[in-house]
């Protein structure tokens, strides 16, 4: 089986990124061969600084080795150091209709809080689609969020395929149970996010105990008292359950159980509790990796060269099947 997932590297990871996807990378790199990319030409769709785009980038890279992938079993490599992606992408970009992007969720949300619209941002969910179909994948796991970009993945695919001949694998995602969208613990109708959340609201993967505490305890609750998962009528409580059973990996219902009519007070100490247990030991990881540089940049380097040698093949079906004179 072969795996495919791919994580921009701007903006500080959080509990949500966890939660939604780096989670899962550790578990499903056993059932197959994995890729893991960090998806950097994505990131210059919207504003952004160079010297940060180039720090974020190794950050991830050390976050997703913190985290528990392993460069032995996956391959983990940077998207710009992989020509294929972009070319895929314009030859994708012949049979993805003006309307189908047009209606990508992310591009109106994101779209309509800037004054300057990229032409980027509006195609990026082809190169998506080029990152996922190069390397003629079965499986992407990723968060409840994607789910949008996946599917025109899967239409470009079998469009491709009708009218050029069979060329790619049309992948299936894999969302996880519960968590695949944690919320802001200030504004639980809002997606947890570095760029349009709340900071307090927003639990990074790097804070300090201290600090994951206090944002956890400030977290805004419901009325009454009970602990009860309910979405629509509790969204703050809700959101809690679904952070502490990722965090524990008890169910939810045997969490409601424990702390019914026990009010809120308790609970979210405990749901402070279990991030710090999670968290903790991964932050220090992190930082003892990141420290190392020249080692990541390795690490990266070895990766890029698997996943240039995976995806040449089917980039060359793509030409030929096209129609295209090659070298």
């Amino acid at each position: 089986m072969r795996i495919f997932s791919g994580i921009q590297p701007t903006g500080a990871k959080h509990f949500g990124n966890y939660s939604g996807a780096f989670r899962q990378f550790v578990p499903i790199q056993e059932e197959g061969e994995a890729f893991f990319c960090i998806v950097d030409l994505h990131s210059i769709t919207t504003a952004f600084e160079p010297e940060e785009l180039r720090e974020s980038s190794l950050d991830l890279a050390a976050m997703l080795f913190a985290v528990g992938l392993d460069p032995d079993r996956s391959t983990i490599f940077v998207q710009s150091h992989v020509t294929a992606h972009p070319e895929a992408a314009w030859l994708l970009s012949s049979i993805a209709s003006y309307g189908q992007l047009g209606r990508m969720t992310q591009f109106k949300d994101k779209g309509e809080r800037q004054e300057f619209i990229s032409a980027g941002l509006f195609t990026y969910p082809v190169l998506m689609a080029s990152d996922i179909l190069l390397y003629q994948t079965d499986v992407v796991p990723i968060g409840d969020d994607q789910k949008q970009h996946l599917e025109l993945a899967r239409d470009l695919a079998e469009r491709f395929n009708s009218r050029y001949g069979e060329t790619f694998k049309v992948p299936e995602g894999r969302f996880p149970p519960t968590g695949g969208r944690i919320m802001d613990l200030q504004e639980p109708e809002r997606k947890m996010s570095t760029t349009d959340g709340q900071p307090q609201g927003t639990v990074l993967i790097t804070d300090p105990p201290e600090t994951i505490r206090k944002k956890v305890k400030s977290a805004v609750t419901d009325s009454g008292s009970d602990v009860r998962y309910e979405p629509e009528q509790k969204p703050g409580i809700s959101n809690l359950l679904e952070i502490m059973s990722v965090a524990t990996g008890e169910p939810i219902p045997q969490l409601e159980a424990r702390y019914d009519s026990g009010g809120y007070g308790q609970f979210k100490s405990d749901v402070a509790e279990a991030l710090v247990t999670l968290l903790d030991p991964i932050r220090m990881r992190y930082e003892e990796l990141r420290a190392d540089e020249s080692e990541l940049r390795a690490v990266l380097a070895r990766g890029a060269a698997k996943a240039r040698e995976t995806a040449a093949p089917t980039l060359e079906q793509m030409y030929e099947r096209m129609g295209f004179v090659r070298p």
